[in-house]
């Protein structure tokens, strides 16, 4: 019996994808960078239809890349050029979702559950989800916990990772490990569940979470946009609490938003650097400050994204999508360096300035090489190469620009430990 029908037997045909017309929005990730074509792109509908396809593969040697939304930027959920035969194992049908515990405060959500369903379910039950992203409507719970996603709310809620109360997950043999309904506190053995957030699917495949929810705003909030001289101001006008949202976005990124969106000039004048607060109370500003509030003015950050995307289509070429964080002191200075670290091509920047989390895109380049410059601009600067994306494949070889040489023996070996044969994600997050 070959593979195919194998897995057929499982899922059924179905869901057992091998057409490229069909399977093309498997194998290529969102910014175009990184493509292959696998053996199959197999659907399963429950944890034990997924358990049951990696039991197959393995007994056949054959890697498995996880997939969710298919909305990463690095290429950590898409197959490799160089691994060979692969399936893609896409967990958007495990979409089961929970009632809400508003006792607990908390709800189980499977991995194809996408961000926005779980807010709705949060909010109809009078509680919120602390992860919110502009890709809220398809990117799944299962691939933000794998890359333990920040977003917008970072600064009030955290990230993924402090949202997350259990999971449930299958291990590179095939075995289930049902972790969700743990207690609050649990300190019986190491944190596993903690070490599979931002695990990147390199040592498990998450089919549902348990997510911790949290009580209402009681009101609506401020949202205020600043225009700023440069970082240093801006950092400097984060109000020292209430504080629901802090994103930073530059010149070059709101007037490419403001073309391709058609939006109004926001402000009554230009600025180098645009702070835009989610505050519980407007802000207390200096008198000669120009800014504007209203709710409306979230669409100059959340169509960032799109804005760039756009641009590239309409230039035909890629983006290089790096996100970073930096220590917040040397925030100003990283961003003064960064003209230098990617001329000659086009840059636009934006983020969670709170967090020191800049997603630096870059338009224009054949290569990786302006991906080098940039992240040894971040190592110089006391940053990580990763925030909240992950490392994938695009930034696995630059590693050890901000780990040290036994921090990643460490991970190699806890990546054994879970994935002796190196069948779950080959090629992600570890430099070869």
């Amino acid at each position: 019996m070959n593979l195919e029908r194998e897995l057929a037997d499982i899922v059924g045909d179905d869901h057992v994808l091998t057409d490229p017309s069909v399977t093309a929005s498997y194998t290529t990730d969102w910014t175009g960078r990184f493509h292959a074509d696998p053996g199959a792109v197999v659907r399963p509908g429950t944890t034990e239809q997924l358990a049951a396809v990696v039991r197959v593969c393995a007994a056949h040697g054959v890697a498995m890349v996880a997939q969710g939304g298919n909305t990463g930027l690095v290429g950590g959920s898409t197959p490799r050029v160089d691994e060979g035969l692969q399936v893609v194992l896409s967990t958007r049908r495990l979409t089961d979702l929970g009632e809400v515990d508003t006792v607990a405060r908390e709800v189980t959500a499977g991995a194809g559950v996408p961000v926005s369903s779980v807010q709705r379910a949060a909010k109809a039950a009078g509680l919120r989800y602390g992860v919110d992203l502009a890709s809220r409507d398809s990117a799944t719970i299962g691939g933000t916990v794998a890359t333990n996603a920040g977003g917008l709310r970072v600064v009030r809620h955290g990230t993924t990772r402090a949202q997350v109360r259990g999971l449930q997950y299958v291990l590179a043999d095939g075995r289930v490990v049902d972790r969700l309904a743990a207690p609050p506190q649990d300190n019986a053995g190491l944190d596993l569940t903690g070490l599979l957030v931002g695990s990147e699917g390199t040592l498990a495949i998450v089919t549902a979470a348990r997510l911790r929810l949290v009580p209402p705003e009681t009101t609506a909030g401020e949202v205020t946009l600043i225009g700023c001289r440069d970082m240093t101001e801006a950092l400097s006008l984060i109000p020292p609490r209430g504080v629901r949202a802090a994103e930073v976005m530059l010149a070059s990124g709101l007037s490419l938003v403001r073309r391709v969106g058609g939006l109004a000039q926001p402000l009554e004048r230009e600025h180098p650097v645009y702070l835009l607060l989610e505050t519980d109370e407007l802000p207390d500003l200096p008198d000669d400050i120009d800014a504007a509030v209203d709710p409306a003015l979230w669409a100059y950050r959340e169509q960032h994204t799109e804005a760039i995307a756009t641009e590239a289509g309409a230039r035909g070429t890629v983006v290089h999508k790096l996100d970073v964080s930096v220590p917040l002191e040397r925030l100003g200075a990283f961003v003064d360096a960064l003209a230098a670290a990617t001329t000659p091509y086009d840059v636009f920047v934006f983020g969670h300035i709170a967090m020191g989390n800049l997603h630096v895109n870059v338009l224009g380049a054949t290569d990786d090489e302006v991906d080098g410059r940039v992240l040894t601009l971040v190592a110089q600067h006391g940053g990580s190469i990763a925030a909240e994306h992950g490392i994938g494949i695009a930034k696995a070889r630059w590693l050890p620009l901000t780990r040290s040489a036994a921090e990643i023996d460490l991970l190699r070996a806890v990546k054994a430990a879970f994935d002796p044969h190196g069948l779950l994600n080959p090629g992600v997050m570890l430099p070869g």
